[in-house]
């Protein structure tokens, strides 16, 4: 029996140490290269836009306007016609097909149920591969340019999400900026892709490696760049401000990030969890304590914080929304048997550690820092519950930092609607006028909009200083009430 208990309590910490932002995800296999080599940005004979970047089992495409599907490659030779459902759905009507011809040719013919269709050539992006240093390590970069860009243009370095795959070889906005004429400098993370180290969740090494990134791209584009700054998903809400902080960068941006340390991300996501099972203020007071133990024992790498738990489950353990509790780490940490000797969990903790920067506070960052921001939140964001989060943002616009700020409203993680008629959300697509907004901004800061139903809420000092019939930024047209 003991053996299967380590195991047990192996397989349950695994994987909530290597949380903040993070649903666990893989990096897609390998296709074949002749699709593999079909990754880029798009242009139909109407003008429409798209990016094509591979994913699991098969091409994702994605429209500017966020239309997106999954081309299925498996089994298929090059000439076929491949199909995709709509979003991320695993059954329903084929929403799009396409069918490509050889990579040297660049031609495309593609379709979508609900139109445009016809045939799209990729565009000829300006791509250059690299290795670059960072912290004694060599990372894989590349810099992609608009079309014909030969002087200063606009720069937007990608800062990785929690996600341990390739930025280089899955990054859809690699492709959908330059298309825009944003230049985009991409990277994998340490320790994933192509680069070299071990993988970690440590904010200020990823920081630097973000510096460094920068630093990369204006060695390769002697130009230079009419702005360059950091855009940040998830994770690397995070860490796009942090690298700001710490470099001449003109911007930073965060797309669906937090505001609050790494441990507010999981005390939120248990408190939405135990409303959703319709718990009142009561409960959700004493769930605080125990999610207060689990961040203790979570945040000191299991050194502290057993005789906490041990408190709260002889409090708490026979209430009957104890077992509701999920959040991104707290409910494995309470399925940890009781039993596991605090030995064997801190060795098992020491072993899965990713050096996440638990105690990092991002305020007195987003305080000081004199570079414009743009956040882009999810109104209904279930993996990162931003309700403090705007609260901050909207508080330090009083004090008129230049931070902008949209909402976009039913959307989940990554901006995307979804349907949610079947108990679960299905993803969608991503919201129109996220990726023209993302653009926009990096080109020349403030919300001019409209971008789709976003709800668009200027740096306060913005506002201030327009003057009377002066075309001040708007809202876009939205029927959306406070978030909650």
């Amino acid at each position: 029996m003991k053996p299967i208990r380590s195991a047990v309590a192996t397989l349950l910490l695994a994987g909530l140490l290597s949380s903040a932002c993070s649903r666990t995800q893989s990096g897609p296999p390998p296709i074949p290269d002749a699709f593999a080599c079909q990754g880029g940005a798009w242009i139909l004979e109407d003008g429409t836009l798209l990016s094509i970047t591979p994913v699991t089992g098969g091409l994702r495409y994605r429209l500017l306007d966020g239309r997106s599907g999954n081309l299925g490659v498996d089994g298929k030779a090059p000439t076929d016609e491949l199909q995709a459902l709509e979003g991320w759905r695993d059954a329903g009507p084929v929403a799009a097909t396409a069918r490509f011809e050889s990579c040297a040719v660049g031609r495309l013919h593609f379709s979508l149920a609900d139109g445009p269709g016809g045939t799209a050539m990729r565009l000829p992006l300006q791509v250059a591969d690299t290795r670059f240093a960072s912290g004694g390590l060599q990372l894989r970069g590349r810099l992609v340019l608009p079309v014909g860009a030969s002087g200063p243009v606009p720069l937007a370095v990608l800062v990785h999400g929690s996600e341990r795959y390739s930025g280089v070889d899955s990054y859809a906005l690699q492709y959908l900026l330059p298309a825009q004429g944003v230049a985009v400098f991409v990277y994998d993370k340490r320790g994933t892709g192509g680069s070299d180290g071990v993988y970690t969740q440590d904010f200020h090494v990823l920081a630097d490696d973000a510096i460094a990134a920068l630093a990369e791209a204006r060695h390769l584009h002697p130009a230079g760049f009419t702005r360059a700054g950091f855009v940040g998903t998830s994770q690397g809400g995070w860490i796009a401000p942090l690298a700001a902080s710490r470099s001449d960068a003109g911007y930073a941006m965060s797309l669906f990030g937090l505001a609050e340390n790494a441990l507010a991300e999981d005390r939120e996501q248990v408190m939405n969890d135990l409303r959703a099972k319709g718990h009142g203020d009561e409960v959700l007071a004493q769930a605080r304590e125990v999610t207060d133990a689990t961040a203790t024992l979570v945040s000191s790498g299991f050194t502290r914080g057993f005789d906490e738990l041990r408190a709260v489950r002889d409090k708490y353990g026979d209430a009957p929304w104890f077992a509701d509790i999920r959040g991104e780490f707290s409910g494995q940490v309470l399925r940890i048997p009781s039993w596991t000797p605090e030995w064997i969990v801190r060795a098992i903790a020491s072993r899965e550690d990713v050096g996440t920067s638990w105690d990092y506070e991002p305020m007195p960052v987003l305080e000081s820092l004199a570079v414009p921001q743009l956040w882009v939140v999810a109104a209904e964001d279930i993996e990162a519950p931003n309700v403090e989060t705007l609260r901050r943002i909207r508080e330090l616009q009083s004090k008129r930092r230049p931070i902008d700020l949209a909402v976009f409203p039913d959307t989940d993680h990554g901006i995307l609607e979804f349907d949610a008629s079947g108990g679960e959300r299905v993803m969608l697509r991503h919201a129109d006028g996220y990726f023209r907004l993302i653009a926009d901004w990096i080109r020349e800061p403030g919300l001019r909009g409209p971008y789709g139903r976003a709800k668009l809420e200027p740096a306060a000092a913005a506002m201030s200083a327009a003057a009377p019939g002066d075309a001040a930024p708007v809202s876009g047209t939205t029927t959306d009430t406070p978030v909650e």
